[in-house]
C-alpha cells in the first residue's frame, strides 16, 4: 500500500466542531487505483504523525499552508455554461421567460469542449464534488469522464397531465443510461425540479425508483416570490406564465402538500428556501433533509436572501447553481457572497459555518464519505497557501474566505489531479 504524508501550518478538518490543528499532519492510501476507494489513515499534530509514520516522505505544504477537505459543490447546472450576457437577472420571471426565449441557442453551445473547461476551473478552485442536476444529459459524457466527484441527479420536470408518461419514459431512459456507468466517482441520483413544474402524480412515479434504488433526491422550493404566490393562492405573476404556456390557472400543489410527498428519502435535499416559513423549514428538518444555499443566485433572480439563523438543527450546504444565475463556479467566490450577504451573523462564526456549508455539509446533504478530514473519511484533499501568516487561529476561517481563489495541490480519492 502507497501512503502519502502532508504537513502544513494549518488543517482544517471542517468536522462538527470545527476543530482546528496548527502545524498538523494527514496521512492517506495514495494510489492511482480509480476502483478504489484511497482513505484517510492518520491525522495530528505534525509531530506525533511523523514519530507514528517514520518510513513515509514528509511532504511540506509551504509557508502559511492550509490543508482542508475538497470543496464540494451540493447544486450546480452545467448544461446552460454557454450563458454570459444573454440571461436577464432581476425578476425571477425575466429571468424565466429568457432561459425559455435563449435556451435552444444555449442547449446547441453546451458542448462537451465547453463542460470540460468549466469542470476543469472547478477543481483548480478547489472543488472536489459537485452536485450536478442534469435536465437533457447533455454533460453527462463531461460528467463520467471528468477527474472530479460527481453526483449527477436526472431531473424529471413537467407538470401536464397528459404528458406524464412520456415525461417518466424519457426521465427513466436517461436514469438508466447514468446506473450504467455508476462508479466511485460518478453516482446517480434524482431531482424533482420545483413544486410548480412537476405533476403530484410525477413526483410519486420518480421518487418510487428513488426509494427501491437509494439515490439521493434533491428539489428547488420555494426560490421566488412568485412561487410562494403561485403556491399558496394561485395567483401573481406566475399566473399569465402558467395560462400561457401551460393553460394553467391553478397550482397543482401547496407547499406543505410538496414536502409530505417526500418521505423516507435518505439523503434529501431542497435548493434555495430563500422565502420557505418556519413551518416549511420545520417540516424539512423533519424530513431530515438538508438546505442548499446559493447566494449569488438568489441575489440575481430574486434579491432574497435565505435567513441562516431559521435553520436550526437542519444541515446547511452550499451550490453556485449553474452560469445561468451566476458568473462564476468558484466555491470561494461563493463564500465571500454569502460572508457579505448574512450581516446579522458575527463574521467569524459565519465564516466558519460557510466553510462547513461547504464541506461537511455538502457531505451529508449528498450521503458521501467525504467533507472531514478524519480517519476513515475519503481522501478528498485541498492544499493552498495563504498570501501571509495567520496570528489567530480564530480569524483563519474568514482569511481563508477572503483570499482564496485557487489552489496549488488536490486529491481525489487519494489520487493527485494534475491542475493546469
Amino acid at each position: 500500500m502507497n501512503y502519502k504524508l502532508l504537513t502544513s501550518d494549518w488543517i482544517l478538518t471542517c468536522d462538527d466542531d470545527f476543530t482546528i490543528i496548527k502545524n498538523g499532519a494527514i496521512v492517506f492510501e495514495n494510489t492511482n487505483n480509480n476502483n478504489s476507494y484511497n482513505q484517510i489513515i492518520d491525522i495530528g499534530s505534525k509531530d506525533d504523525i511523523v514519530s507514528k509514520y517514520p518510513n513515509i516522505d514528509i511532504e511540506y505544504c509551504g509557508a502559511n499552508s492550509v490543508l482542508m477537505p475538497g470543496l464540494i459543490n451540493a447544486h450546480t447546472h452545467l448544461e446552460f455554461s454557454a450563458n454570459t450576457t444573454t440571461l436577464k437577472y432581476g425578476n425571477f420571471l425575466r429571468w424565466l421567460n429568457s432561459v425559455i426565449s435563449n435556451r435552444e441557442e444555449l442547449i446547441e453551445k453546451a458542448t462537451t469542449e465547453l463542460i470540460d473547461t468549466q469542470l476543469k476551473k472547478m477543481l483548480q478552485s478547489g472543488t472536489t464534488t459537485i452536485a450536478a442536476i442534469s435536465s437533457y444529459s447533455l454533460d453527462i459524457n463531461s460528467a463520467i469522464n471528468s477527474d472530479i466527484n460527481v453526483v449527477y441527479f436526472i431531473e424529471a420536470i413537467g407538470s401536464k397531465a397528459d404528458m406524464i408518461d412520456a415525461l417518466f419514459a424519457d426521465f427513466k431512459a436517461k436514469l438508466n443510461t447514468a446506473l450504467e456507468n455508476r462508479s466511485n466517482n460518478f453516482i446517480p441520483a434524482i431531482a424533482i425540479h420545483s413544486p410548480y413544474s412537476v405533476h403530484p402524480i410525477l413526483i410519486k412515479e420518480v421518487l418510487q425508483i428513488a426509494k427501491e434504488k437509494n439515490l439521493s433526491v434533491s428539489s428547488h422550493f420555494q426560490e421566488s416570490d412568485q412561487e410562494n404566490r403561485w403556491l399558496n393562492y394561485s395567483d401573481g405573476e406566475f399566473s399569465d406564465f402558467f395560462n400561457n404556456f401551460l393553460n394553467q390557472s391553478k397550482s397543482l400543489t401547496t407547499p406543505k402538500g410538496f414536502l409530505e410527498q417526500f418521505k423516507n428519502i435518505d439523503n434529501l435535499s431542497f435548493t434555495h428556501c430563500a422565502v420557505a416559513n418556519k413551518d416549511e423549514l420545520n417540516y424539512i428538518k423533519k424530513l431530515n433533509g438538508s438546505v442548499i444555499h446559493c447566494p449569488k443566485s438568489n441575489r440575481l433572480l430574486t434579491n432574497n436572501t435565505l435567513d441562516l439563523e431559521h435553520l436550526e438543527n437542519i444541515n446547511l450546504a452550499l451550490g453556485t447553481d449553474g452560469l445561468s444565475s451566476n458568473n462564476s463556479l468558484n466555491l470561494f467566490d461563493e463564500l465571500r457572497t454569502a460572508l457579505f450577504l448574512h450581516t446579522n451573523i458575527d463574521l467569524n462564526k459565519l465564516c466558519k459555518k460557510l466553510l462547513l456549508s461547504a464541506t461537511n455539509g455538502g457531505a451529508k446533504a449528498l450521503g458521501l464519505n467525504k467533507g472531514i478530514l478524519a480517519k476513515q473519511k475519503d481522501a478528498d484533499i485541498i492544499s493552498f497557501c495563504l498570501p501571509n501568516s495567520c496570528e489567530e487561529i480564530e480569524d483563519l476561517a474568514t482569511m481563508i474566505i477572503l483570499h482564496t481563489n485557487h489552489i496549488d495541490k488536490l486529491y481525489i480519492q487519494g489520487k493527485q489531479i494534475e491542475l493546469f
